[in-house]
């Protein structure tokens, strides 16, 4: 028995709750340190408060992975899973910019570093099993475009949650700046319009998208049922959490080797993520460290927006071509050139001019994106078993999020001590970081897609 064939929309609504996800990441990803510098954290803190986010991943998407590889309900394996980590998400984003009056007994910075342990705990919970969906639903032949598809997804779904707030303030007149130093309006309505789109779009996947059965799966995969391990004795157990730990020992050599692929990769994204709004508010705007909340600043802030919706747009359109150049060239080589790409893109941003030929390193960054958010899942998911694609995608998120946290431990740091608080320069490591993980690429055996181009 084979798993069947799906067709290009039916993959697209199987992933398209990744649309609201990315939308909602997004928005954080332009603007959350924007906000906490409203709510009053200096440059050299922003990396410590954005250690939530990848605390979050390392604790939730392993756990989730887990129970959703073993919770069967009539709603489904997934489903309830990101159904639950979309509403939790969805509250996040639109409590997260109002917690200056929110609250009268904590400072506003504590309350929306809180709401945004939230928001990531949730889109952890919701964006794990969407991965692992991919790989149920899909055959080997057709894993790299699916994952390709949900790439494309996540870049429409991001460039609009890029723009939203540039949108608002130029073609509906929505303020950009608040006279009494709180977030602005247009940032406001970002979040709560972000938070709609989300639960629509997690909506439109649950009502469209069929999972296969336990005993489907089994079929596929000629062992026992998904909810229970056999162990080297011939004795079947009840799977427990703690077998984690045991996956872990016991992951793939293809996994072991993208691990460090995905380090490297993932501390440059943190560091641009974190740093880009100061970075080009200094570097190209010329304000000062200690300016957060002027009219330049905002614009600053806005522009980048702009230019992380122009990365999301590029890998949504790199990503169809992604399945036919992996196809040419190997999965691993086409993820090696990208991260070179995207490397060059960012070591770029200190020689730009101005503000508009950044948009130039964000195409380079864009192509990177696209590989990241594709590659590394597909070459993945050829390598392991199906009754543990959930755990093992939830483990292969410990190496997005541990060089997330190390960045985040010293990003700050560094910022202030060696920078002299110039944060362009946190972008330039992330570029240097980028180019190293194209190299380690180069080494992965993806002995699946040896396979497919060999028939």
């Amino acid at each position: 028995m084979k798993k069947r064939t799906l067709g290009f929309w039916e993959i697209w609504n199987m992933s398209f709750g990744f649309l609201g996800i990315q939308m909602g990441f997004a928005l954080q990803n332009a603007n959350a340190s924007r906000i906490l510098q409203i709510f009053g954290a200096d440059v050299h803190e922003l990396s410590w408060f954005w250690l939530i986010a990848p605390l979050m991943g390392l604790i939730v998407q392993p756990i989730i992975g887990h129970y959703s590889d073993n919770t069967w309900t009539r709603f489904g394996r997934r489903k309830p899973f990101f159904l639950l980590g979309a509403v939790l998400a969805s509250i996040g984003m639109i409590f997260i910019p109002q917690a200056d009056f929110m609250i009268a007994i904590l400072p506003a910075l504590w309350v929306g570093a809180g709401m945004l342990m939230i928001m990531d705990a949730s889109f952890n919970i919701a964006m794990e099993p969407f991965r692992a969906l991919v790989a149920d639903n899909l055959s080997d032949e057709q894993t790299t475009k699916g994952f390709s598809i949900q790439t494309a997804l996540i870049g429409i779904g991001a460039v609009i949650g890029s723009w939203l707030p540039w949108v608002l303030t130029n073609w509906f007149g929505v303020a950009q700046t608040s006279p009494d130093g709180s977030v602005p309006a247009n940032l406001l309505w970002s979040f709560i319009i972000g938070a709609g789109v989300l639960i629509g779009s997690i909506l439109v996947t649950i009502f469209t998208t069929k999972e296969y059965s336990p005993e489907e799966l089994q079929q596929f995969e000629d062992a026992k049922a998904q909810h229970k391990i056999v162990a080297d004795d011939g004795i079947v157990h009840k799977a427990k959490l703690s077998d984690i730990f045991e996956d872990f020992k016991k992951m793939p050599e293809t996994m072991r080797q993208l691990s460090w692929v995905q380090f490297f990769s993932w501390f440059a994204l943190f560091g641009m993520w974190v740093f880009a709004v100061p970075a080009i508010a200094q570097h190209i705007y010329g304000l000062p460290s200690t300016d957060s909340s002027s009219e330049t600043y905002q614009e600053a802030g806005n522009w980048v927006g702009i230019l992380f919706g122009v990365y999301n747009g590029v890998s949504a359109i790199f990503a169809f071509l992604l399945p036919a150049i992996a196809k040419k060239f190997s999965r691993k080589t086409t993820h090696a050139y990208s991260l070179f790409i995207g490397g060059i893109g960012l070591l770029s941003i200190y020689f730009m001019p101005n503000e508009d030929w950044l948009i130039l390193s964000m195409v380079f960054i864009g192509i990177a994106w696209a590989s990241i958010l594709a590659m590394p899942y597909a070459m993945l998911a050829g390598s392991i078993t199906p009754k543990k694609m959930g755990v093992y995608m939830g483990i292969f998120n410990f190496f997005i999020v541990m060089p997330q946290i190390i960045n985040g431990i010293i990003g700050g740091p560094l910022v202030k001590y060696a920078y002299n608080n110039e944060a362009i320069y946190a972008i330039m490591v992330s570029g240097v970081s980028f180019i190293i993980a194209g190299f380690l690429a180069f080494k992965i055996n993806d002995k699946k897609d040896l396979t497919l181009k060999h028939d």
